[in-house]
């Protein structure tokens, strides 16, 4: 690692709290590779929803604590147990700890060795997809699976997630309903494929929904929204319904009596993307798959804007205020 420098660039929290609390650094340690570790210059990393959960304590984490979900780069570096990776291979990561120069991870997490002729755009596309597209078919294919013709509802459906959802939905022929914060955003969703639109600013989700579905309700609904939406997905899912809450961009559901989901005898979980990668076997189905879709383009990954490491504070602050759509990235300075 002679050639390594032992400082580099990060995004970090020292404390919990608002934007205020996120700082670029320029002077934080390099991981050092031991045994089974690959260290992974990164090139690109994407931005999530969930580093806003960490950041305001939501979700646990230790202190100091590098944000960033997922990114694309090339091995730097490798321990000496090193078997699957060597040095200059390009790979994808899904790891924390990707907004910065440099990731140490080991070799049995869930990295994907890319291809050696994969373009600069795809390079994009896969750093901009590994948390959302994951998720998306993760959604679809064990989450809850519908049927082809069955009616679902997708929320937020010009974000990262909500575009690889309606476009998966569609090509297995289910029809979608999409709920967006404006017109604007809905015809991002129209042109992904959704059928009926909602635009949540100015109509009744609920009242929507039963008129798209001849007064019978959805069989399932796509929920990332979490606390404001949660009542309105109870109303809009049919009898035998399933509610797949999988994210909490207004805040946590609050705690609510089971009792609740009797009367139309309705399924409810609440998956987490890592669930569903917890062997190797698994990761390697998914990624894989994930990458066969991005080179084949039966998947667009609409990566909306490109911006240095240092202005994520910036960048978040759009998606919180649902001022974006699509995917935001972030190039990881040399």
């Amino acid at each position: 690692m002679s050639d390594i420098p032992t400082e580099q660039k990060v995004v970090l929290i020292r404390e919990t709290g608002g934007p205020e609390v996120l700082r670029y650094e320029e002077d934080y340690p390099v991981p050092e590779v031991r045994g089974s570790d690959i260290l992974i210059k990164n090139r690109y990393a994407g931005v999530n929803f969930i580093e806003t959960y960490f950041r305001t304590g939501l979700y646990p984490c230790e202190k100091p604590y590098v944000l960033g979900r997922e990114a694309v780069g090339v091995v730097a570096a490798i321990g000496a147990d090193v078997r699957r990776f060597k040095v200059g291979d390009r790979v994808a990561c899904l790891s924390s700890g990707t907004f910065a120069q440099y990731t140490a991870v080991s070799e049995k997490s869930n990295v994907l060795k890319l291809p050696d002729d994969i373009q600069d755009g795809e390079l994009q596309a896969v750093a901009g997809s590994l948390v959302n597209g994951l998720t998306a078919l993760t959604l679809v294919d064990e989450a809850y699976k519908p049927q082809v013709g069955e009616i679902v509802l997708v929320y937020a459906a010009a974000g990262g997630v909500g575009q690889l959802l309606i476009q998966l939905l569609h090509a297995r022929s289910v029809r979608v309903i999409a709920v967006a914060s404006t017109d604007e955003k809905l015809q991002i969703a129209k042109s992904r494929g959704a059928e009926f639109l909602i635009n949540s600013s100015r109509e009744d989700i609920v009242a929507k929904v039963l008129e798209f579905t001849d007064g019978e309700g959805v069989g399932a609904s796509y929920d990332s929204v979490g606390k404001d939406t949660f009542e309105t997905t109870l109303q809009s899912v049919k009898r035998k319904g399933t509610i797949v809450s999988f994210g909490n961009a207004s805040g946590a559901v609050p705690p609510f009596s089971i009792q609740r989901l009797t009367p139309k005898n309705l399924k409810i979980l609440r998956p987490q993307l890592y669930g569903y990668l917890a062997t190797r076997e698994e990761w390697e189905y998914y990624s894989s798959k994930l990458l066969h879709l991005i080179r084949s383009k039966k998947l667009i990954i609409n990566i909306t804007n490109l911006s240095p490491l240092e202005e994520f504070k910036r960048l978040t602050q759009l998606l919180e205020s649902r001022q974006t759509t699509g995917k935001l990235l972030l190039a990881i300075p040399d």
